[in-house]
């Protein structure tokens, strides 16, 4: 076994592994340094900004692991990215803006992985 072929492997067992962290408890991490007084409020929801997933039900089939979510559905659009980042600029929308962009960031980390 050369090599690449170590780390095919490696990205194939490791990768739904850091999704899910990243889905999961990356944001803790972002909420606990941005938000320390109210980290666990900031916490859930970022976690909350996942129903933007809910957009996979349009999607035919709905889950496809070897789909890149990024550029696919709409909730997952280069112009909906676009919105979330203007939604930076409002501070009662910026945790959520932060927990989007973060997702969309999870995503394409997830895209890239899968082209190892």
């Amino acid at each position: 076994m050369n090599s690449g072929n170590y780390l095919e492997v490696f990205v194939l067992y490791s990768r739904p592994i850091l999704h899910y962290s990243l889905h999961f408890l990356a944001p803790g991490l972002i909420a606990y340094i941005f938000w320390k007084s109210k980290w666990k409020q900031a916490w859930l929801i970022i976690i909350a900004t996942m129903l933007v997933d809910l957009d996979h039900l349009l999607a035919q089939p709905i889950f496809d692991a070897e789909r890149c979510s990024i550029g696919f559905h709409f909730l997952h659009s280069f112009p909906a990215m676009a919105v979330y980042a203007i939604m930076l600029f409002f501070p009662k929308l910026r945790i959520i803006a932060v927990g989007l962009l973060f997702h969309m960031l999870t995503d394409q980390i997830d895209c890239w992985l899968m082209n190892i």
